[in-house]
């Protein structure tokens, strides 16, 4: 399947990232120096999102549907690789509600809109399912995001707070993963690879890691690609 992208696309791209907001980005994202987060960061997001777009423009078909939970400014280029190459439809969620806008304000394809809120109101089934650093995020989940990272601390690591944590994130995993047809394809972190795969052995779901990472600008947690389904007999 094809890999490359054709011209328009990678102009909408450029010009989507031309036209965002850095300023009010960079008050959302950062409580203070966000304009050197985005000056180091806004050209890194570009190029290492083409990269990725084009590895899943030849793993999706065309007229497919997309769930993205926690889309941002470093998921711009696969969602409009997404709906301008392959015709598909895109479901972005986004928890900040301050950004969402500023979002939709820099966007040049009109089948592109950033929604406001949780993913797990998505309605429908999805080919495609994209969770990144999401379930590892350390603002929501701070003491499992430590766990997952190996930066736990034995004399201020709280258990209780950990084990709610957990609880929060197997549920949000399996609300989004029960939305993916099969065989479908998860687009995740590497350090969130065990949830996806705890919930297929535990739903008696075939899924295959594949080995190659890519890497992102942002958080910077490489991300890989798991084929998933159908069930095992």
């Amino acid at each position: 399947m094809r890999t490359t992208l054709s011209s328009s696309t990678v102009t909408a791209i450029s010009r989507t990232f031309k036209n965002l907001n850095y300023s009010s980005l960079g008050r959302i994202y950062c409580d203070h120096g966000g304009d050197a987060f985005w000056r180091a960061r806004r050209g890194p997001c570009q190029k290492l999102g083409l990269k990725l777009a084009k590895v899943l423009r030849g793993r999706l078909r065309p007229r497919g549907r997309s769930l993205y939970v926690g889309a941002g400014v470093a998921e711009i280029p696969v969602l409009v690789m997404e709906t301008m190459e392959l015709g598909r439809s895109v479901a972005a969620y986004n928890l900040r509600a301050e950004e969402v806008p500023v979002l939709n304000a820099a966007l040049t394809d009109n089948s592109l809109k950033f929604i406001s809120g949780h993913a797990q109101s998505a309605i429908g089934a999805f080919d495609h399912l994209w969770i990144v650093s999401v379930l590892n995020d350390p603002e929501r989940f701070p003491q499992l995001s430590a766990v997952s990272y190996g930066r736990a601390n034995p004399v201020t690591f709280d258990p209780a707070a950990f084990a709610r944590e957990r609880k929060a994130v197997i549920r949000l995993a399996a609300s989004c993963l029960k939305k993916l047809s099969r065989p479908g394809l998860v687009t995740t972190s590497v350090e969130e690879v065990p949830w996806i795969t705890d919930w297929c052995v535990r739903h008696g779901v075939r899924y295959v890691v594949e080995p190659e990472h890519y890497p992102t600008a942002i958080v910077q947690d490489p991300v890989c690609l798991i084929r998933v389904g159908p069930a095992m007999m």
